[in-house]
C-alpha cells in the first residue's frame, strides 16, 4: 500500500509541475506576443513610433492610417455580412475604393477640421469651454464630415446623376448624425478628460473603425436580406430577373460609417 501511495503521490506530483510549467510558458507565449507587437510600449515601442510621426508628418500619417483603416473596415463588413462580389471573393471593388476615400478625402477633411477646432480650443481648460467644443463638433464639423462621406459613400455605390446623390444624403444624413451625436459626445469627452491631443487621432480612428464594422456589416446584412426578396420573390412566386447587388441601392450607401463617418477624424 505504501509503495502504491508514493507512486501515486509522484505521479501526481509530477503532473502539477508540468501543468505549472506548462502555465508559465503560456504566459510567456503571451508576454512574448505583446513584447513583439508593441515592444512594451517603450518610448522605442511602435505606438512612440506612430505618435512622432504623426507630429512630425500629421497629414501623410493620418493619410495611410485612414486608408488602411477604410479599406480593412469594408473587408470585414463584407466578410461578416458574407457580400462576395460577382467572382466570390471578400476582396471586392469597394475595398479599394474606401481606402482611397479614407486616404485622400477623410483624412485630409478630419486634419483640416480637427485641427482648426483644437486651435479655437487650445488652453482653454475650462467645463464651459469643453462643452462648446462637443457642441461645436456636433453641430459644425460632424454635418460638414458626413454630408462629403455620404457624397462619396453614394459615388461609391454606383450614383452617377444629381439626383441619386440627392436622394441618398438625404436618405442617409439623419440616421448617420444620430450615431455621431451619440458617439461624438462621449468620445470626445473622454479625450478631453484622459488623453493629450497628439493621441486624439488614433483613439478616434479606432473607436470609427470599431463603430463603422459593426454599422457597415449590419447595413450589407439588411440590404442583402432585401436584394435575396426581391430577386427570388417574397413567397408568392414573383421575382426580378437579375443577381442581387448589381443595380445601384437608392436608399443609401452601405455602411453609414467608419473613418470619415460618424467619430471619425
Amino acid at each position: 500500500m505504501s509503495v502504491k501511495f508514493e507512486k501515486e503521490t509522484i505521479k501526481t506530483t509530477t503532473g502539477a509541475a508540468a501543468s505549472a510549467a506548462a502555465g508559465v510558458a503560456g504566459d510567456d507565449l503571451v508576454h512574448n506576443v505583446g513584447e513583439a507587437l508593441t515592444k512594451g510600449g517603450g518610448p522605442n515601442g511602435y505606438l512612440a513610433a506612430y505618435l512622432k510621426q504623426l507630429q512630425s508628418n500629421p497629414l501623410r500619417t493620418k493619410m495611410l492610417t485612414s486608408g488602411t483603416l477604410a479599406g480593412l473596415q469594408e473587408f470585414l463588413a463584407s466578410w461578416i455580412a458574407h457580400d462576395r462580389s460577382k467572382s466570390g471573393h471578400y476582396f471586392t471593388s469597394r475595398v479599394p475604393k474606401m481606402a482611397l476615400y479614407g486616404a485622400f478625402i477623410g483624412a485630409p477633411l478630419g486634419h483640416v477640421l480637427i485641427s482648426i477646432l483644437q486651435k479655437i480650443f487650445r488652453g482653454r481648460t475650462s467645463l464651459k469651454a469643453k462643452i462648446l467644443q462637443i457642441l461645436v463638433s456636433n453641430l459644425i464639423v460632424s454635418p460638414i464630415q458626413n454630408t462629403i462621406y455620404l457624397v462619396s459613400m453614394a459615388i461609391i455605390a454606383g450614383a452617377r446623376t444629381f439626383h441619386q446623390v440627392r436622394a441618398t444624403v438625404k436618405a442617409g444624413f439623419m440616421p448617420v448624425m444620430k450615431v455621431s451625436w451619440i458617439v461624438s459626445p462621449i468620445t470626445l469627452a473622454f479625450a478631453q478628460k484622459f488623453l493629450p491631443e497628439h493621441t486624439w487621432v488614433p483613439f478616434f480612428n479606432i473607436v470609427g473603425f470599431i463603430i463603422g464594422t459593426y454599422i457597415n456589416s449590419h447595413t450589407k446584412k439588411k440590404r442583402l436580406a432585401a436584394l435575396r426578396r426581391k430577386h427570388y420573390g417574397d413567397g408568392s412566386g414573383r421575382g426580378t430577373a437579375g443577381r442581387p447587388g448589381d443595380e445601384y441601392d437608392r436608399r443609401g450607401p452601405v455602411g453609414p460609417g467608419g473613418p470619415g463617418g460618424p467619430s471619425g477624424y
